[in-house]
């Protein structure tokens, strides 16, 4: 099953080298950090742009059409302020999602790949919503990420809303949720079969409970260390997408990498993934060419030394190039499939 799997993805290498169409992006930013206390984390999409992300992507091929629709805007809604108990700026975190989740829906019927950039994690359960709402649920949802996000609030020994995403997102935990104002608009969409996460090494233990009791996909460091993370990565797709007929959804948190890796982060957990793994991830993903959304979530330019935050914002930039073509093997010239032909002078009369 591994090795059709890796045959498949090897078939979409030669496919694409023959032959690349046009691939649409919307960029989307949300610089939103109340999901999480570390200040900064909203200046994410702002460094990540600043470092050259969007002229960066069209460098790839020459088919490569990017627009960004600017920075998600919204309006506190003070009704609902302290509504759920221990789940910190609640009045903060539902506008932001509800106006996330339309703008990615729209990005995504205007025929692009919606490419979020957070701002937090709990952003991840508009950015799906927005997703399966344009796809009609049928996608499939990659969680990278060195923590399962999978808490309630009554599991939650935060209430930090950014530990929260996937047990608001997943069907199967949706009598676990007590009523929540403003969040009518948001139901749970998806099953928790078409989850799968990679990079796991900190869960907490109701999240190991859920994850046990509902047999969720699950591969943490220790199995990426056992089998690779090209086996890994087969698996996780075969389970999530069998068929593979689904628009597929990765939700990157740059803590999934080792922390000297992506020091600017503010929940780091050593022993994560490398660079070169990450990027990987993405390449492969690309390469089934059914990518339809993806997030890069929590990188905080306010943590660290600015070399620190220079390699967290570059490991962020190189694993969402891999996402849209880009080959570490190196970039064909733009404008010519020959090589220059050497010119010389005209020879000189000897009289």
């Amino acid at each position: 099953m591994f090795n059709n799997s890796r045959r498949f993805l090897t078939t979409q290498i030669f496919k694409q080298i023959r032959h690349r169409s046009t691939v649409k992006i919307g960029v989307l930013g949300v610089p939103f950090d109340k999901g999480q206390p570390r200040v900064g984390v909203g200046n994410g999409p702002k460094f990540i742009r600043e470092a050259g992300l969007i002229n960066r992507l069209r460098e790839i091929h020459e088919n490569i059409d990017v627009k960004d629709y600017g920075d998600v805007q919204y309006t506190i809604d003070n009704k609902i302020s302290d509504a759920i108990p221990n789940m910190k700026d609640y009045e903060h975190m539902v506008p932001c999602a509800e106006r996330t989740s339309k703008s990615v829906a729209d990005i995504i019927r205007s025929g692009r790949i919606c490419l979020t950039l957070g701002g937090d994690h709990s952003i991840g359960v508009a950015t799906v919503d927005g997703h399966i709402q344009a796809k009609s649920e049928n996608i499939a949802l990659l969680w990278i990420d060195a923590h399962a996000d999978l808490n309630t609030n009554k599991t939650s020994s935060t209430g930090n809303t950014h530990g929260m995403p996937v047990a608001l997102l997943a069907k199967e935990l949706s009598d676990y949720w007590p009523y929540l104002p403003g969040m009518d608009w948001q139901k749970p969409v998806i099953s928790i079969r078409n989850v799968a996460y990679i990079g796991l090494r900190s869960v907490d233990s109701f999240e190991r409970l859920i994850i046990e009791k509902l047999g969720i996909t699950a591969f943490g460091m220790e199995d990426i260390e056992r089998y690779g993370i090209d086996t890994i990565l087969s698996m996780a797709l075969d389970k999530v997408d069998p068929e593979r007929n689904k628009s597929i959804h990765v939700s990157y948190d740059i803590d999934s990498l080792d922390a000297l890796e992506a020091p600017s982060t503010g929940t780091s957990v050593r022993g994560g993934l490398t660079l070169r793994e990450g990027i990987y991830i993405m390449e492969s993903i690309h390469r089934t060419g059914r990518l339809g959304a993806m997030d890069l979530v929590e990188v905080n330019p306010s943590i660290g030394t600015e070399r620190d935050v220079r390699t967290t914002v570059e490991a962020a930039i190189h694993v969402i190039l891999a996402a849209f073509g880009h080959s570490r093997r190196g970039l064909r010239p733009k404008d010519s499939h020959e090589l220059p032909l050497q010119t010389f002078p005209p020879k000189q009369s000897l009289i």
